[in-house]
């Protein structure tokens, strides 16, 4: 739990309820949130992290060619990601996009979905978690969708009446609690990845064996979440109160490289994330990775990738063309 705390004060997240779905089967549509959906909250973040509330009935929600998940009245799901996805009363039904379904927000409120057959009920909170990081290992790692019940768990019952709470002022016209709104998606993404991870095999994956491992975990979390930092072994070792020795056998055992090799790969796989996704200065994006000058980024971007960054960055804007 502290390394996912971590974690998150790193990915120093926003957040709110946008969107108060009502839909009556049949009905079916495919989603996606977008950056407008997050302006009433917050400046439109890099990266958005989508979440639903079934409040009443259920659903079933799609990502690409997944199997189907069902959502029942109490759970939520989670796309780390923000996928695009259909929510349906039934997979068999041709889905509209959600965005031409929108009512625009009334005073105090927000927008509205009211869409279907007649049939059964389902109501939907929609919300959304946004941060500005370049490059996260922590979402990379995830699957495309997570789900968890508001009623289990530690943190459950905190959920589930923030979230009745939230649902009040929303149907009265009063969101006038942004920040609660945004504290209780950090709380429900935290317990969803907590979650996940706590099923995971440590075979499974190297980076959630480590997040069981109090002193990996933690490691991890300090190494992620300052990831510019000029780290050493032994700054990592002295901050987790062990010896450099330990903590560096401990390390490369849980995730299967030494410290400064894992930290570098990373720094590496977010360089080439803000080449490919952003327009970013090379300077630019070599300070946010730890480097102090663009000449010395640009050698150890050629010795890992065989090319320089700016060369890279052409290169992988022709590819996805």
């Amino acid at each position: 739990m502290e390394a996912l705390l971590d974690l998150l004060r790193a990915m120093r997240l926003t957040g709110g309820i946008f969107l108060d779905a009502k839909f009556s089967a049949p009905w079916s549509v495919s989603a996606k949130v977008a950056p407008e959906d997050c302006a009433p909250f917050t400046v439109a973040p890099r990266h958005i992290i989508a979440y639903h509330y079934v409040t009443e009935g259920r659903c079933l929600l799609k990502v690409g060619d997944e199997r189907p998940i069902e959502v029942e009245r109490g759970e939520i799901v989670v796309l780390p990601r923000n996928d695009r996805h259909v929510i349906a009363s039934a997979m068999n039904l041709r889905p509209v996009s959600a965005d031409h379904l929108i009512q625009a927000a009334p005073e105090g409120g927000p927008a509205k979905i009211v869409h279907g057959g007649g049939g059964e009920r389902t109501s939907i909170l929609c919300g959304f978690l946004g941060n500005d990081l370049a490059h996260n290992a922590l979402i990379a790692l995830l699957p495309s969708v997570l789900k968890l019940d508001a009623a289990d768990g530690a943190s459950g019952d905190w959920i589930r009446s923030t979230f009745h709470f939230a649902a009040r002022e929303l149907a009265a016209g009063q969101a006038n609690s942004p920040i609660i709104l945004a504290k209780l998606a950090e709380l429900l993404f935290m317990e969803a990845v907590r979650r996940y991870l706590a099923f995971q095999p440590p075979s499974a994956n190297a980076w959630a064996a480590g997040m069981q491992d109090q002193v990996i975990g933690r490691a991890l979390g300090l190494l992620h979440g300052q990831i510019a930092r000029r780290w050493t072994t032994e700054d990592l070792a002295r901050e987790l109160s062990v010896s450099r020795s330990a903590f560096a056998e401990r390390f490369t055992r849980a995730i299967g490289e030494p410290p400064m090799r894992y930290l570098a790969r990373q720094r590496f796989e977010q360089a080439s994330a803000q080449l490919k996704e952003t327009a970013d200065p090379i300077a630019r994006i070599a300070y946010d990775v730890g480097y102090e000058s663009e000449e010395a980024f640009s050698r150890a971007f050629r010795r890992e990738y065989g090319m320089p960054p700016a060369a890279w960055r052409r290169a992988n804007a022709l590819a996805g063309t």
